[in-house]
């Protein structure tokens, strides 16, 4: 909260007045583009500690800080664990990739032995569909002498109920020719 306190106050001052040009220091503005200011002998650039804000009143300008880079050492250490984590990330992304396909393999071959029950099922039903016909076939003799008898049985009992009511009437006139 108090960080956020002074960028305020320092933003607060930079608006209100414009700050005067000063001159530049070109030691320290090569510092700041990170170009080498070392003596030719030396092996590694020298950093300079983080400047701190000054706390003088020059028109409420803050300085710099100078961005060091990281040394070699830890870059490699970074890059070497980048690459480890990256690794693990992709080995992973492999392994869920592989646990895939095996679930579609075991998927697919158990699909293939449904339709290979279901093949052997429709076989039999065929298989008994023709025993079926077949047995049909041989019983059709009988069936057509059974639907053969039943239309005589039909005649017949239409020929009783015909001489059902001739008698009826027959049996009526003769009661009447008694009573005579």
């Amino acid at each position: 909260m108090a960080a956020m306190g002074e960028k305020a106050a320092a933003m607060d001052s930079i608006s209100r007045a414009p700050a005067p040009p000063s001159a530049l220091n070109l030691a320290t503005d090569t510092a700041v583009r990170g170009e080498n200011t070392c003596p030719e002998g030396a092996t590694e650039p020298t950093t300079t500690a983080p400047k701190k804000p000054s706390n003088n009143n020059d028109g409420g300008v803050e300085t710099a800080e100078e961005a060091t880079e990281p040394a070699e050492q830890d870059i490699n250490e970074l890059c070497k664990d980048m690459f480890e984590k990256m690794a693990i990330f992709l080995q992973g992304e492999l392994t869920a990739t592989c646990e895939d396909y095996k679930l579609l393999e075991n998927m697919n071959k158990l699909t293939s032995l449904k339709y290979m029950e279901m093949k052997d099922i429709s076989v039999n039903i065929s298989r008994n569909l023709q025993d079926l016909n077949q047995k049909y076939a041989s019983l059709q003799p009988y069936l057509d002498q059974i639907n053969h008898i039943e239309e005589q049985v039909t005649a017949l009992e239409q020929a009783a109920y015909k001489l059902d009511t001739y008698s009826k009437k027959l049996e009526a006139k003769f009661k009447k020719l008694e009573k005579r």
